[in-house]
């Protein structure tokens, strides 16, 4: 039972009903308490305190209060007598439960172990659903002890019938091909840090470790060494309905415990486990190499052409030169060529427009238009026939692709063309052959690829149309209108989506809050646009910051806002801070954090047994977490701290520390930074938070890293979201290139934390049409802050009511097409669901929305509810000053969040010094929680002497709304690495 309750909450619970104090009557003062606080406990809890203290202590003076007894007396009751047994007894008569037996154990156990999947074999969401179910059927819970140990024997009980149910499928050929996955045999073509991060002998290299790897870098041998792993794992010849019943998360938890074992102690396990969770690993890694072909793919062909370009554009840049006044020239030399048309053009054209002027005006022409075109698609053909075209007889013998529109059909009888020449030495297709050409070549292209024969028949260039085809596929399978068999990520988009839709319509709106009525949906936006436009048609000639010209290309100005005088108490604050904790070591800010909030109890072994004591564990999860999230690796803490060689610790982050595990972490701490703040001090809580990203430096030899355009240098984006007072709620590992909105969307959705988020300020990367319409549709208000405000359009709610806006006229634009609301109303609920319930990755289910895809009638409609929804946030963010100041406040927050990272992520220059992309996740949520740790810390430091009087009279308003956690000069992230379980810093305890 929770500790703490509000005045509100003893008096709805805790309170003793006329009826209730009858049965009170006749007991001395002792009794009646004793019966009093049973009878309000089992109301509530359909169950008994195990102890007297259970119950906290302002629970018993309400309830003494009320019975005009001393609280004292709660010390003098006997909680073991008769009586005791016999008020149970009553109250469960009263209530009409009855005492759990034997058989109610087993068939609990029964039940439990049907339920396993439903709760997703998690031990703590299994017990209480345990508590449930027996406070269903009116049974009185054994102890809590006893209840722990059923629940335990369900999920064993479920495990040993799941592994047996499994092997039994499994024939025999399958399991003689799992058990050859262990031989070892020689290394070859892997690199020393690949070996090394996989722990094995270095002159020993088993099947079973190859297949665990990553991928490299982008190319041809990188598909190449995929496609040996996915035939490998294919030769198992496992069912196809083997695991089709089981919830992809108990999947990645099996798969996770199997990784993390050395092929030795696998092959002690029994056959049942072992071939199951061999069978899962197959399963489960055969969908991530599937989906990583997928990636080369998109990546390999994109290189080709991006490359070519590159190629072409530096020899032109070499020998161009810009020709100016090229009209006038032509005058010149249509006057002289009428003048003398029998003339000598070196004699007649040449005094005139010389003859460097003349090549430079080729050169100029043959750098656009067709001309350029065909020397860039040249060059693509010579890279493409030279080198890519290996992969092609590969791509199309292991992947199976296929569409749900017809639209796209063109594409997949391309596909199954190539695949019949695959192995052919023809350089033209027969002439009989139906070869698709809408929908395949890009326009402007096909008289690059289409051949004229002597006798005037068209001829197809089988390297040329192989090419077209290769970037027709790329283009659709990045908005998954083309998807692939046995994948994930890009697998069917209709598997992204809720099939019991139908079913249970009401209850999908009603979890949106959405009316499930689309003309009440439709009548309520519009009402919001005419509000939102009248205030700002109203209030716009007072509105000294914003203009609205009447220009092309720029409508509105919108004037800086007036910057804010300079807090004066402030470093007056950090001072005395740096003065009383100088020099704290960033080591001791993570462990007091645990030793307060015990975080380190989320990390559970993904093993099934564990023999590390509690203390032992305790310092080498918080020395792995320290060296993963300074990146200073676990030798460097190794090397200085006894009794922790690097291999214990290397053990103790491949059996303990996982993503998911560090998640739970973070929000631990976040939520222990929420309840220790003063109101006084930080205000009230905030429902606001802003995202954004940061660049980090990263090895090149895998697929996550690339290249960014804006900030040079190769790496990966790190995604924040960071509420106002610098407590970051959710953080994520994304591409250079990879969609913003995406991870702006599943901050919001997947944080975890007691906050509760209502607005989500961006800047302009992080918003688009799309991000508006679905942030509407789950109930979160996206505000960006836009760029390119100059240029942004309002859209009209209504038909002919422009004449109502007549100051706006200049910005105003067509009106909305509700029409396409209508007709997609239910699918884009159907989305929002999808990416609410995290049915799918967020980025796998944006991917059909993209630019790529403007025919897909959701994506219209999409973009439509989301024009009308920006539409009313820029009508208010020109209206309000204030609104632009809170938003630029928000994105300052997380700037500074991104400044305190290099502070912290020192080691080896600040760059991710891994290819494997488990481990750059675990060492930028490591970073998360190392530098939340510091905010908790930093908190109650502030708190601290804030609490003196003389401090806090110091502050005023300007001061507390300044003031951030998230402060670094009293700390020392440097130097000899101490860890001392029993040295604390002096943090009161009250603060």
């Amino acid at each position: 039972m929770k500790r703490n309750w509000q005045p509100e909450e003893l008096l709805e619970y805790w309170t003793l009903l006329p009826k209730e104090l009858e049965l009170l009557a006749h007991k001395n003062p002792q009794n009646r308490l004793i019966f009093a606080l049973l009878l309000k406990f089992f109301q509530m809890e359909a169950k008994f305190p195990e102890s007297d203290h259970e119950i906290p202590a302002v629970v018993v003076n309400y309830v003494t209060q009320q019975l005009s007894i001393t609280p004292s007396v709660y010390q003098d009751c006997n909680w073991q007598g008769r009586s005791v047994k016999y008020y149970r007894k009553k109250i469960r008569e009263l209530f009409g439960f009855r005492e759990a037996t034997i058989n109610d154990a087993e068939e609990l156990v029964n039940w439990l172990t049907e339920q396993a999947l439903i709760y997703e074999l998690k031990f703590e969401q299994l017990k209480s659903a345990a508590f449930d179910r027996l406070r269903e059927l009116k049974i009185e819970p054994p102890t809590l002890n006893r209840l722990e140990r059923i629940t335990r024997s369900a999920l064993h009980s479920f495990e040993e019938n799941f592994f047996q149910k499994t092997v039994a499928q499994l024939s025999s050929r399958t399991k003689e091909q799992i058990d050859n996955l262990f031989k070892p045999h020689p290394l070859e073509n892997q690199s020393d840090e690949e070996v090394t991060q996989l722990d094995v002998d270095s002159s020993q290299l088993s099947i079973w470790n190859e297949l665990k790897l990553d991928p490299g870098r982008i190319g041809v041998e990188s598909f190449q060494k995929s496609i040996e792993k996915l035939s490998i794992l294919r030769q198992l010849d496992l069912p196809p309905d083997l695991f089709t019943t089981i919830p992809t998360k108990i999947l990645q938890k099996y798969k996770q415990r199997v990784v993390v074992e050395y092929p030795k102690d696998l092959r002690r396990h029994p056959e049942p486990i072992r071939y199951t969770l061999v069978a899962i690993f197959a399963l489960v890694r055969s969908q991530e190499i599937i989906d990583n072909l997928v990636e080369l793919i998109i990546q390999i062909v994109h290189r080709i052409g991006a490359k070519a370009e590159k190629r072409v554009d530096q020899e032109l840049l070499q020998d161009f030169k810009k020709v100016n006044g090229k009209t006038n020239l032509l005058f010149q030399m249509a006057e002289a060529s009428l003048q003398q048309p029998d003339g000598v053009i070196r004699e007649v054209i040449f005094p005139i427009v010389g003859e460097t002027t003349l090549k430079n005006l080729v050169k100029e022409y043959k750098s656009t238009g067709n001309v350029y075109r065909e020397r860039v698609y040249t060059v693509m053909r010579s890279s493409y026939g030279r080198h890519y075209r290996r992969i092609l007889p590969l791509i199309l013998e292991q992947l199976e692709f296929r569409s749900n529109n017809d639209v796209h059909r063109p594409v997949i009888q391309a596909l199954l063309l190539l695949k019949k020449y695959a192995h052919s030495s023809q350089r033209y297709y027969d002439i009989t052959e139906d070869i698709p050409i809408e929908g395949v070549l890009r326009s402007g292209w096909q008289e690059l690829i289409l051949e004229k024969s002597s006798d005037g028949d068209l001829k197809v260039n089988r390297i040329n149309y192989e090419l077209s085809v290769l970037q027709a596929l790329r283009d659709k399978l990045r908005c998954k209108e083309i998807w692939v068999v046995g994948a994930y990520r890009y697998r069917n988009p209709e598997s992204d989506l809720p099939t019991d839709f139908e079913a249970q319509r009401a209850a999908y709106f009603q979890a949106l809050q959405q009316p499930s009525d689309v003309e009440e949906f439709i009548t309520d936006l519009q009402m919001q646009m005419q509000s939102a436009l009248m205030q700002l048609e109203s209030g716009l000639s007072k509105n000294k910051y914003v203009l609205i010209k009447n220009q092309v290309k720029s409508q509105i100005s919108l004037s800086p806002i007036p910057p804010q005088s300079e807090p004066i108490n402030l470093g007056r604050l950090k001072t005395e801070i740096n003065r009383r904790w100088a020099r704290t070591s960033l080591l001791d800010i993570l462990k007091e954090t645990d030793l307060r909030v015990n975080f380190t109890g989320h990390f559970q072994s993904v093993l099934t047994r564990e023999v590390l004591e509690s203390e032992l564990l305790q310092k080498r999860l918080l020395l792995c977490l320290y060296g993963l999230g300074t990146n200073t690796g676990l030798k460097r803490l190794s090397d200085d701290i006894g009794g922790n060689n690097y291999q214990e610790l290397l053990h103790v982050k491949r059996c303990y520390i996982q993503k998911q595990q560090l998640r739970n972490a973070i929000t631990n701490v976040a939520n222990a930074i929420f309840q220790a703040r003063l109101k006084h001090i930080w205000g009230e809580g905030t429902s606001s938070c802003a995202s954004d990203s940061k660049k980090f430096g990263a090895w090149d030899q895998n697929l996550m890293t690339e290249w960014h355009i804006r900030y040079g240098g190769r790496g990966v984006m790190i995604y924040w979201h960071v509420e106002k007072n610098s407590v970051c709620i959710y953080s994520q590992l994304k591409t250079c290139s990879s969609s913003e909105v995406a991870a702006m969307i599943e901050g919001l959705l997947r944080h975890c934390t007691q906050m509760k988020v209502e607005k989500n300020f961006v800047d302009s990367h992080g918003q688009s049409e799309v991000a508006f319409a679905f942030c509407h549709l789950l109930g979160f208000q996206l505000m960006p802050r836009i760029k390119r405000i100059n240029v942004q359009k309002l859209y009209l709610p209504i038909n002919g009511s422009a004449s109502d806006y007549p100051n706006l006229q200049p910005v105003l634009t067509r009106t909305i097409n509700w029409d396409l609301i209508r007709q997609q109303y239910d699918q884009m609920i159907k989305y929002a669901t999808a990416l609410r319930l995290g049915m799918a990755e967020t980025d796998a289910i944006l991917k059909r929305f993209t630019r790529g895809n403007l025919l897909h009638p959701t994506y219209q409609a999409l973009c439509e509810l989301g024009k009308a929804v920006k539409t009313i946030f820029l009508c208010q963010y020109l209206h309000s000053v204030e609104l632009r100041r809170e938003i630029n406040e928000g994105l300052n927050v997380v700037e500074n969040w991104n400044s305190a990272n290099s502070f912290i992520f020192y080691g080896k220059g600040g760059e991710v010094a891994t290819n494997r992309l488990e481990d750059q996740e675990l060492a930028i949520l490591s970073l998360h929680l190392l530098q939340i740790s510091l905010v908790y810390i930093n908190t109650l430091m502030i708190q601290q002497v804030l609490s003196q009087p003389e401090w806090m009279k110091l502050m005023t308003k300007l001061d507390l709304r300044a003031l951030s956690p998230l402060i670094w000069l009293h700390i020392n992230p440097y130097g000899t690495f101490k860890l001392d379980m029993n040295e604390r810093l002096p943090i009161e305890t009250a603060a």
